[in-house]
């Protein structure tokens, strides 16, 4: 069963930097390699919002509101998705999850508060 823990997150300065961290375990690296991995994310009182995808191929997608700040990237000898985040703002203030496309499994995710 696939399982995940994001980790990483904490309280930072505005123009800080932070790197978050997603393990899946429960699944082979072969299957792993297959996933399109995305990070969301979810402010208080906002809806849920994808911040960056990462292909199997390592193709990446970012939403407006992250690109050119954040970078995603995938290590898949160790079944492991990052969020590289710099640069941040107030508004990117939220919980960060990150999910295996069409899979429908989701970790606890990690918390991420930019405040002076």
């Amino acid at each position: 069963q696939v399982h995940l823990v994001e980790s990483g997150g904490g309280l930072v300065q505005p123009g800080g930097s932070l790197r978050l961290s997603c393990v899946v375990s429960g699944v082979p690296g072969s299957i792993f390699g297959i996933y399109v991995m995305d990070w969301y994310r979810r402010g208080s009182g906002k809806q849920r919002e994808l911040a960056a995808t990462v292909t199997t191929d390592g193709t990446t997608y970012y939403a407006d509101s992250v690109k050119g700040r954040f970078t995603i990237s995938r290590d898949n000898a160790k079944n492991t998705v990052y969020l590289q985040m710099n640069s941040l703002k107030p508004e990117d203030t939220a919980v960060y999850y990150c999910t295996p496309r069409n899979i429908g499994r989701w970790g606890q995710g990690t918390q991420v508060t930019v405040s002076s």
